[in-house]
């Protein structure tokens, strides 16, 4: 028997208020584990001001929460890959506004760099990385076919190759070693494919201008 529309409309302000704590008890925890990548849940439920029953009635575990994490940063690397094509782009306008967009979800979610191998295993972790990958080296083979960059590495290596360096990059701001520079992050990948420094750093500033 159906029951009453009054008895049932409960239910989407609760569905509503779930999905809101499922969001912040997120971010918190991206957050809280970048600062500190051994935070326990509690600490995190105290930091997302949420009962602790509340976080575990959505993640079991640490496992399930940073699976999640690991989900939304997947989500997030496949629409930087999207806002990173924008026709009329040269292979180097390409690979600068690439490198901007990468820079940008990974240092939301650089934390994953240091739990995600452990916690993830290195195929979810490729998985993972995969479409930003492809796109990178997608870019890489058109600069070379063009003779805009340096063939001195096949585009899925030099693509690996630009992948390290920004894992690098990230951890050298954990270090204290570096301030947080989308800009240089763009121009080291320009610089590594053989565009004169100069030149790449004309090219990043010219893509930011441009948005």
């Amino acid at each position: 028997m159906t029951q009453p529309a009054a008895m049932t409309q409960p239910a989407a302000p609760r569905r509503r208020h779930a999905v809101s704590n499922r969001a912040r008890i997120l971010e918190v925890a991206r957050r809280e584990l970048g600062a500190r990548p051994d935070a326990t849940l509690d600490e995190i439920a105290q930091a997302a001001d949420v009962a602790r029953r509340t976080l575990y009635g959505h993640f079991p575990g640490r496992d399930a929460l940073l699976d999640a994490l690991a989900d939304d940063a997947s989500a997030a690397i496949v629409e930087a890959v999207a806002a990173s094509r924008r026709d009329g782009d040269g292979p180097e306008e390409a690979l600068a506004r690439f490198a901007l967009q990468m820079w940008r979800v990974g240092d939301r979610y650089r934390m994953l760099l240091s739990l995600g191998r452990h916690h993830l295993g290195e195929e979810r972790f490729g998985e993972l990385l995969a479409p930003a990958f492809e796109q990178g080296r997608a870019v890489l083979a058109r600069g070379q076919e063009e003779g805009r960059f340096a063939r001195h590495l096949p585009p899925p290596v030099m693509a690996a190759v630009l992948r390290d360096v920004l894992f690098s990059l990230w951890e050298s701001i954990d270090r204290g070693q570096l301030d947080d520079d989308a800009s240089l992050a763009a121009v080291t990948h320009l610089v590594a494919v053989g565009v004169p420094p100069a030149r790449a750093g004309e090219v990043v500033g010219a893509v930011r201008a441009r948005g």
